[in-house]
């Protein structure tokens, strides 16, 4: 696994004990895990958007103190907050890490997960990289809104 990986896992399990907000210290984090605070500063941006089911609240001074919230809705819900947070583009890492999140959320099982994966794959999508994104968004937002 990847740092990356690691750190993401590690701050998803701190929301195992049923809580819908967690707060955390970025440099505690970075020192956990040996790392910078940048690190933790990517592994926030990238894996703990709106368009994933959570908001972060980030305020500077003392060791960079940061809250996240999970939504936590039904079903349904969760499926349209990630549509109406999606934007106009996706790329295919962005669809990897939600297909990653639907399936640790059980809001798809496996073949589900397989499908939307195989459906927005860059090697379905051969087109021109300027609208490349914009399709696979198009995609993936229509199949959730089928589930």
């Amino acid at each position: 696994m990847r740092m990356s990986d690691i750190i993401e896992e590690f701050i998803k399990e701190l929301f195992d004990d049923g809580s819908d907000a967690i707060e955390i210290q970025r440099n505690e984090l970075a020192e956990h895990f040996n790392c910078v605070p940048s690190q933790i500063n990517y592994v926030i941006s990238t894996r703990f958007k709106p368009s994933q089911g959570y908001y972060v609240e980030s305020r500077r001074g003392g060791g960079g103190h940061i809250t996240i919230k999970k939504v936590n809705n039904d079903k349904e819900d969760y499926i349209m907050h990630i549509i109406n947070n999606i934007g106009n583009e996706l790329t295919a890492n962005d669809v990897d890490i939600l297909i990653s999140d639907f399936l640790s959320y059980n809001i798809i099982d496996t073949k589900t997960a397989k499908l939307l994966k195989v459906a927005t794959n860059d090697k379905v999508l051969k087109l021109d990289k300027s609208i490349k994104d914009e399709v696979r968004a198009r995609i993936f937002k229509n199949m959730l809104l089928n589930i």
